[in-house]
């Protein structure tokens, strides 16, 4: 085998994740072991200089990820999370930071529709525009089934995963020109769903349909909309889901074998938001291990 060959299968840990448990939303501190965000791997290229990005989630997990490479590559970064998570933003500035972009730390509750458009105006007043919206942030819970799926919990879903993208994108569509891009954060849950996760399931393929039918409106005004679907990543919303007992299997179900890392999601967002996907809109784009959509 070439040296320069990286094999995926063993590329990150495959080792069974201990049992481990946490609230909501859960926090990158007590995981075992610590999820890798590129913080010492990706490397950056100027592909986004200059634009102008706000990451919902961004303090953790993915956002952390996306947030990391876009500094790296060149763009502004605004994220977005809540209070609580205010450690895990704090340390998502610290990389941000040093990759040599100002960071933009916007903290509150996406439930709130009035703070989702407030987080659209901020962007714009601090950065002057806004060229990049990362719709990722994300909440769910292990139901066990139709009859667990509590009324109050079952809205705060809904709000996160569903209202606050529309809410988001409604304020800065019409801040946004031609190439610039939204891009969703789906779930192979919207494809292949658990019926422990049915409520997160159901939003994730309503994303499928909002990002799909937002790319036939935006089209021709020159802003492309795309997704990327995960598979099984190993973030705080793993512990924070209320199934311990799964976790040392989680992943392993995969063609490659293991969970995947924020990092290895990263690269997609940025072809994405770069003008090398110029052609590209109202894809789904796979992150899954070689599950199928």
């Amino acid at each position: 085998m070439t040296d320069a060959l990286i094999d995926p299968t063993t590329k990150h840990t495959t080792d069974r994740f201990p049992r481990q448990e946490q609230e909501p939303p859960g926090l990158t501190a007590p995981m075992a072991p610590q999820p890798d965000h590129g913080e010492y791997s990706y490397r950056g290229a100027k592909r986004l200089e200059g634009r102008r990005a706000l990451i919902t989630g961004g303090d953790s997990g993915i956002g952390r990820a996306v947030a990391i490479a876009f500094a790296r590559e060149g763009a502004r970064v605004a994220i977005a999370y809540l209070p609580e998570e205010q450690a895990d933003a704090d340390e998502t500035a610290v990389w941000v930071t040093d990759a040599g972009s100002d960071p933009l730390l916007l903290p509150g509750d996406l439930r709130d529709e009035a703070y989702c458009t407030e987080l659209i105006e901020r962007v714009d007043q601090a950065f002057g525009g806004i060229d990049l919206l990362v719709l990722n942030a994300a909440h769910q819970r292990d139901r066990g089934g139709i009859e667990g799926v509590p009324s109050d919990d079952f809205e705060n879903v809904m709000r996160v995963n569903l209202f606050a993208p529309v809410f988001l994108a409604r304020a800065a569509v019409p801040l946004m020109e031609p190439g610039s891009s939204i891009i969703t954060t789906a779930s192979i849950q919207g494809f292949e769903p658990s019926p422990a996760l049915v409520d997160y399931a159901m939003t994730k393929a309503a994303l499928v349909a909002f990002t799909r039918a937002l790319a036939e409106e935006l089209g021709p005004r020159g802003i492309r909309v795309n997704a990327v679907a995960p598979g099984p990543i190993w973030t705080p919303l793993i512990p924070a889901t209320g199934w311990p007992d799964k976790l040392p299997e989680f992943g392993k179900n995969t063609p490659i074998g293991r969970a995947g890392q924020p990092a290895e999601l990263a690269g997609a967002y940025v072809y994405l938001a770069s003008d090398e996907a110029s052609y590209v809109s109202g894809a789904i784009v796979p992150v899954t291990g070689g599950r199928p959509l």
